[in-house]
C-alpha cells in the first residue's frame, strides 16, 4: 500500500442521533461505524463533485442559449442549486 492510500486516523464527533444511524447501519451491514463514516464522506464528497459538474454544465448552456425562455429557467435552476428552494 502506498503512502497516498494508507488509511489516516481522524477524529470527529457526532450528534447522538447521528451516531445511532451510523451505528445502525453498521450493524446492518455487518461492517465497522468506521467503514460506514468513510463511506458516508466519499458519497458526500462524489456527489458534490456531481453538482458541480451539473452546475457548470447548466451555466454553459446558459451562456450559449438565445431563447429567452431557456435562459429564464436556466437562471432558476442556477439559482436553487446556489441557493436552495
Amino acid at each position: 500500500m502506498s503512502i497516498a492510500e494508507r488509511p489516516v486516523r481522524q477524529s470527529v464527533n457526532l450528534p447522538a442521533r447521528v451516531a445511532r444511524r451510523v451505528k445502525s447501519l453498521a450493524q446492518t451491514s455487518k461492517t465497522s461505524t468506521s467503514r460506514v463514516i468513510a463511506d458516508l464522506i466519499e458519497t458526500g464528497l462524489d456527489a458534490r463533485e456531481q453538482e458541480k459538474k451539473r452546475f457548470f454544465e447548466f451555466a454553459d448552456r446558459l451562456s450559449r442559449s438565445r431563447d429567452p425562455e431557456e435562459q429564464k429557467r436556466l437562471k432558476e435552476e442556477l439559482a436553487r442549486m446556489t441557493f436552495g428552494e
